[in-house]
């Protein structure tokens, strides 16, 4: 299928779990894609190995946290590609596992400057090639702890509650300029971050993993493609009447 023909898209932290899962989905319905992420090597070897198959994909070093790295990886992509119409904001990190009281500013700062401030820059710098190209879909990465709370990872949820608002403050800004904006709310995806933030817990892993998969009424984690389906779908055309809306996706976590 070719959901995505024509469209050009850019990717943050594209290179490993849900980023690379998106990537390679976006690229196989017939988008341009351009990774952009540090870990350069996955990155380079995910790009190579779309190419290979045919595929249209390119990777650029970029660290959101960095505006003119930002601002130069975008004009690379429209250099290369000849525009930018979908930007998947899906470089995040989970910081620290420590109570409010107990948290560093270093560390709430770390979070709130690659999960929040990488979204608003890679959104301020994306919507002057959007408005260029005539249209844009911007899908932001949030979470299930935009929506709810849980006792852990303060600074993790305060940044993804502010993307979850940030979505929409966006989709109502832009909205008369086709440029749609949504924010989709993972659940507990089987990630190298959620293996992260589990070794943190105290748990032995494998305890920790049940644990986690039994907080969802399905009785297990989603895997990275639950979502990049779920971002396809919001970067095509098939949800042009679809902005500032929440995609939950997270086996019914959210809906006790």
């Amino acid at each position: 299928m070719e959901r995505l023909k024509g469209k050009v898209a850019a990717v943050t932290g594209g290179s490993v779990g849900i980023g690379a899962a998106t990537v390679t989905r976006m690229a196989e319905q017939g988008a341009a894609v351009a990774i952009l992420d540090c870990k350069d090597q996955e990155g380079q070897e995910l790009a190579q190995s779309l190419t290979e198959r045919g595929l249209i994909a390119a990777y650029w070093h970029c660290d959101v946290s960095n505006e003119k790295q930002v601002s130069e990886a975008l004009d690379k992509v429209v250099e290369t590609y000849g525009s930018l119409t979908v930007l998947v904001n899906n470089a995040g990190i989970s910081g620290t596992n420590k109570p409010t009281h107990e948290l560093t500013e270093e560390e709430w700062d770390r979070v709130q400057n690659v999960n929040v401030k990488g979204v608003f820059f890679c959104t301020k710098h994306a919507i002057p090639l959007m408005k260029k190209a005539g249209a844009g879909s911007i899908i932001n990465l949030s979470s299930i702890y935009g929506l709810v709370g849980a006792p852990d990872t303060p600074s993790y949820h305060a940044s993804k509650g502010a993307v979850r608002l940030m979505s929409k403050t966006d989709a109502m800004l832009y909205a008369t300029e086709n440029i749609r904006v949504n924010s989709v709310h993972p659940g507990f995806i089987w990630t190298p971050m959620v293996e992260g933030h589990l070794k943190t817990t105290g748990q032995d892993l494998e305890a920790a993993k049940q644990a986690t998969a039994e907080l969802h009424p399905v009785g297990h984690m989603g895997e990275p493609d639950d979502i990049a389906w779920g971002i396809v779908y919001l970067a095509s055309d098939e949800s042009k009447f679809v902005t500032g809306s929440e995609l939950v996706i997270d086996g019914g976590y959210t809906a006790r």
